[in-house]
Formats: C-alpha cells, structure tokens, sequence
C-alpha cells in the first residue's frame, strides 16, 4: 500500500449525489451497487438513508479495503466491496453472481471506461448493469466536456432502453460535478 494519499474523485463524497438525491429518498430496505466505488463513501450514504444491501466495485484495491474495513461494524446491512476491472466488459460483474439491485449508481466511470474499451463493449457492459437493475440507476458524467458527456448519456440511453429503463430525471444543476441522470424500470 502506497503512503502517498492521493485524491481520486471531483467534490466530496457528501455532493457526489447532487442533482440525483432523490435515490436517497427511496432507498430504505433497497439493494444498492455502487459501480467505480472508490473508497465507498456513497455506499455509505445509501446506508446511512437505510439501504439494507449494499455492494461496490472498484479497480483500485485500496479503496476497496477501505469500503470493506468501513462497513465491517455496520449493522443492518449485508456489504460488499470487490475489486474489479470493469474494462474486462459485462463478464466482470461475475463478482456478484446474478444478483440484481433495487439501485446501481455509476458516478464519473463511463468516461474513464470510454478510454480505455471498444464502444461494443462498453455499450453491453451498460446494458448489462440496466438489466440488473430493478428500480433505478443514477448516473453522473464528468464537468470537465460538455459535448463527450450528452454522447455519453445518449449511449446510456440506448443501452438502458434495450434494459427495459427510460430516463425520467436529468440534472445539470450541479457546476462542480457536471450532469446526472436517473433512469427507472420501465
């Protein structure tokens, strides 16, 4: 482990939600994944609002003893936080076997994973994580490129509609974390 702290994410985990809070409000007693976790400070938020199941995933393993290490005393909550390498495509959800969640949030990953994946398999990794979910998925993009972000929310758009999910929120009210957007089950 490195002794270098280092910050990973924009704005602090407390506005990570901003424009999409409303999951919040309609977590208690829900299953929540949190896709691209970091250190699991959202996951914490979803328990802390009641969530009663609680999973992430994240590549950087340090982060993922974090979330782990935090959520050991937690009561009234099945948790669990795997490193993954989500660039590996859809297959690497097998972490979590076939389980599906009330609530997935991915919060600044899909950029990062444009990066680095073929559109194909980036698009089926989406409509994988659409079809494991049940209620809803918030997602939020990056502040950094208005343009890449409406692609990005557009390809979230399709993926999710072949899911059975429609978008009923967008945000761009947050200046700091860019837009965010919520898609439920049809």
């Amino acid at each position: 482990m490195s002794d270098r702290l280092q910050r990973r994410v924009a704005g602090w985990h407390d506005i990570r939600l901003d424009g999409m809070s409303d999951l919040l409000l309609r977590c208690s007693g829900a299953s929540v994944l949190d896709v691209g976790c970091n250190r699991g400070m959202v996951a914490l938020e979803f328990y802390a609002n009641g969530a009663s199941l609680v999973h992430g995933c994240d590549i950087y393993a340090e982060g993922i003893a974090t979330a782990n290490h935090v959520f050991v005393d937690r009561r009234n909550v099945e948790a669990k936080f795997e490193v993954v390498d989500l660039s590996a495509g859809a297959i690497s959800l097998q972490a979590f076997g076939n389980q599906r969640y009330d609530i997935i949030v991915v919060l600044a990953t899909i950029h990062k994973l444009r990066r680095v994946m073929q559109r194909e398999m980036l698009y089926d990794l989406i409509r994988e994580l659409g079809e494991r979910t049940i209620k809803y998925l918030g997602w939020r993009a990056t502040s950094e490129k208005f343009q890449e972000n409406e692609e990005e929310m557009a390809m979230m758009d399709g993926a999710l509609a072949e899911a059975g999910l429609r978008r009923v929120h967008t945000s761009y009210i947050s200046q700091e974390l860019g837009v965010a957007a919520i898609w439920m089950r049809k």
